[in-house]
């Protein structure tokens, strides 16, 4: 049970599958300046934390404790934060990669990270909000500038960024083609897709022409194949940051771009995702939720890559 100055984390000694990630005390974190204290309410769990449990990624070692996404209630504010105040309802994504830590019942991070959390949704749908959508509006609308009727081609438009991205892009005015499964389809249409593809029967480089933004949520040969659906200045955005210059160099040839982008903490951008929530323009969907306790199910789900939408760790 955790006391006044201690909370209950998911932490992992050693790299592995799902059965590493186990419930510790930690000393709970108190806000530095320019940061906040957040009780948290939910908080999503992302392909990137699998991998990170499997791989280490960026954070190299354990022990750690995973979690970017975070929904909650402001605990304290640090030095200099005018911006929030205690009893505050928040939304945000830790700073990533380094700012990890949310599947936890307290944390701390940058207030410029978060936003508030809009009231039309409860603290489930905002936890899962966070990095998908960051992602996707960094990637369609900082990155690629999408106008109203341009062309856009999403790939696995059923998961965590695209179901996200489909809304956003819709948002934008865009005509919006999707790669999922068939059975997926209905799901898609009713988030606003125009056009989608059976990746399973339908080769999409075959299938797709004159697109003047890709977002690639996938990589390897699907980054080259892409290129080909471009218009001529076309733009495909990865949001896989690692690859060889191949991708940049067929880009070239064929007189189209290609850029690589990690997701980044904004404020900015969790206020214009707060300003869609309130505008009945973006959602998230559940694929399911777990007390805090049974991450380790979560992920054990999260590593077969079959469900549609997010998965969500609830706090108290």
């Amino acid at each position: 049970m955790s006391t006044v100055n201690t909370m209950r984390a998911i932490s992992q000694d050693v790299l592995g599958g799902p059965e590493v990630l186990k419930v510790v005390e930690l000393e709970r974190p108190s806000p530095r300046p320019n940061e906040i204290l957040v009780r948290v309410r939910a908080a999503g769990v992302n392909p990137t934390d699998w991998k990170h449990r499997t791989l280490g990624g960026f954070l190299g070692k354990p022990p750690f404790v995973l979690g970017w996404d975070v929904s909650g209630v402001v605990e304290a504010v640090g030095i200099g934060v005018a911006r929030f105040q205690p009893g505050d309802e928040v939304f945000g994504m830790l700073p990533y990669p380094f700012g990890h830590g949310s599947h936890a019942e307290y944390v701390t991070g940058p207030a410029r990270a978060f936003a508030l959390k809009p009231a039309v949704i409860d603290h489930t749908q905002a936890g899962a909000l966070p990095l998908v959508s960051l992602t996707a509006w960094q990637a369609l609308v900082e990155t690629a500038d999408l106008q109203p009727g341009q062309r856009v081609l999403i790939h696995a438009a059923a998961g965590g960024v695209g179901h996200v991205a489909v809304q956003i892009a819709k948002a934008r005015g865009a005509h919006v083609i999707g790669t999922a499964s068939e059975g997926k389809h209905d799901f898609l249409r009713k988030l606003g897709a125009d056009e989608l593809i059976d990746y399973r029967s339908t080769d999409f480089a075959e299938a797709v022409r004159d697109v003047d933004v890709v977002l690639d949520t996938i990589g390897d040969d699907y980054s080259l194949r892409s290129l080909r659906v471009l218009r001529r200045g076309g733009l495909l955005v990865s949001i896989l940051p690692v690859g060889s210059n191949e991708l940049y160099e067929e880009a070239e040839r064929l007189g189209v771009r290609a850029v690589r982008m990690l997701v980044d903490a904004s404020h900015s951008g969790m206020k214009a995702i707060a300003d869609l929530v309130d505008k009945g323009a973006l959602r998230a969907t559940i694929a399911g939720t777990f007390p805090l306790a049974e991450a380790a199910e979560a992920h054990r789900i999260g590593d077969l890559g079959r469900n549609t939408g997010k998965l969500v760790l609830l706090g108290e």
